[in-house]
């Protein structure tokens, strides 16, 4: 029989884990079983339909994600499970500083990606001295997982010797989902009133942080040598796309490399990260976006970066209307005026769930063959997708499919993903969902 303290789970569910995955969706418990009894946020033991024990999971009363394992080991303590979670912190940073070291040119990464790292339920993100940290689960956006994190990131810094300050800053979706709480408006820590101390005891207590008004929310980070500017309390979760870093980098070069660099269209610009990194090398550049607050953002980022001598202009519209009166203007003219030598494709992602796949897909198909009409002959094309649900074999057959549509010939140059501090783990497909495609149109 079954305890206050453990779930029975179907035999599909149990296979997905012993496979490698770690979730347990709510459809997956045994129908019969009733959880009213455990805790939000609680420890339970996962055990399949023949009560053969599965490890040990973090508990929500709400998540359609039931369960997140922590641990093949079952009947796992609070203690043990905090003990675990500073191991896997320490190991996450490390991984960092081997393969995102802090230097002049970049020193912003995700320095915790939740399942990816081992750390179901956590994400932390570095902007220079900034540290974002998002406890999404109601097992991890409790005061111990604070104090361990806290802990952890402050040895962390000291070892650099540099200053810190970490905010909570949860997705609001998520914490609606999850049903957690808001936090305290305050800094968790913060170097400007706090002295780091590696026993984590420098954890400011929830009134402290809702009167503390003296930390910093600002600052000035670096991605492949251009600056951006970050503020933690502008309502965004994050201030750059971390994961397209190396994406940014390998667009502008293919674009260099392509001798076609005098005008490039950034669709969905955002902030404009791949804006600005192709206006390195073009001599004029147009971002596109849908949000008012996000193209200001984006020309403060241009006013950072002093050496970008292009022409680059910002524009506030939807993508597909845009692209649409574009595409509609190149084809009446006879000139290749309306063309463009590069264009990036950037949109948020458009499958949220397996059954909005295939409207994405017809999504994707418009944005790629509308690009691929307005591209010169020998242009590049840089498309992006990071709906999970969109795998890259599916995500390269819409591209094609645009293409033979466009009548364009077109060569993939190459495939890329997200940057390695956003790492994919083979067993967990949610965490391969970027998708970078750079491509040139005959």
């Amino acid at each position: 029989m079954t305890s206050a303290t453990t779930l029975r789970i179907t035999r599909r569910a149990a296979d997905r884990l012993r496979s490698g995955h770690l979730w347990v969706y709510r459809t997956d418990l045994e129908s019969q079983q009733s959880s009213s009894a455990l805790e939000p946020g609680s420890l339970v033991t996962l055990i399949d339909s023949r009560e053969i024990p599965l490890g040990t999971a973090l508990y929500s009363s709400a998540s359609q994600i039931a369960a997140r394992l922590i641990s093949r080991t079952p009947a796992l303590t609070r203690a043990q499970y905090l003990a675990d979670l500073r191991t896997r912190i320490d190991r996450a940073l490390e991984l960092r500083r081997q393969l995102v070291p802090i230097t002049t040119s970049t020193n912003a990464h995700r320095l915790i990606f939740s399942e990816a790292d081992n750390l179901p339920g956590i994400v932390a993100d570095r902007y220079n001295d900034l540290v974002l940290l998002q406890l999404l689960t109601q097992g991890t956006a409790q005061d111990d997982v604070r104090v361990v994190l806290i802990a952890a990131l402050t040895a962390a810094f000291a070892h650099e010797r540099s200053s810190l300050t970490i905010w909570e800053r949860p997705d609001p979706r998520i914490r609606e989902l999850e049903q957690l709480p808001a936090p305290a408006p305050g800094p968790l820590f913060t170097t400007t009133l706090d002295s780091i101390a590696p026993d984590g005891l420098s954890f400011r207590t929830e009134s402290q942080r809702d009167t503390d008004q003296a930390a910093p929310t600002t600052t000035t980070f670096a991605l492949n040598g251009l600056r951006f500017h970050y503020d933690a309390a502008s309502g965004q979760k994050t201030g750059a796309f971390l994961d397209q870093r190396l994406n940014y980098a390998a667009a502008a070069n293919a674009v260099a490399a392509s001798g076609r660099t005098a005008r490039a269209l950034d669709i969905c610009t955002y902030q404009g990260g791949f804006a600005l990194h192709l206006a390195q090398v073009c001599a004029h550049v147009t971002g596109v976006d849908a949000s008012h607050s996000a193209l200001e953002a984006a020309d403060r980022n241009l006013l950072l970066n002093p050496s970008i001598t292009s022409d680059v202009e910002w524009m506030e519209a939807d993508a597909f209307d845009y692209l649409r009166h574009l595409d509609e203007t190149a084809r009446k003219s006879s000139t290749a005026d309306n063309l463009f030598d590069a264009i990036v494709l950037d949109p948020p992602a458009f499958a949220k769930s397996k059954r909005a796949a295939e409207g994405a897909l017809r999504g994707y198909k418009e944005l790629n063959l509308r690009a691929l009409r307005l591209l010169t002959p020998g242009g590049t094309l840089i498309t992006n997708s990071c709906s999970h649900h969109v795998s890259l074999a599916e995500f390269t057959d819409i591209v094609t499919s645009a293409a033979v549509d466009a009548g364009r010939r077109v060569q993939l140059l190459s495939t890329h993903a997200a940057a390695p501090d956003h790492p994919e783990i083979l067993t967990l497909p949610e965490t391969r969902y970027l998708k970078c495609l750079i491509l040139r149109a005959d």
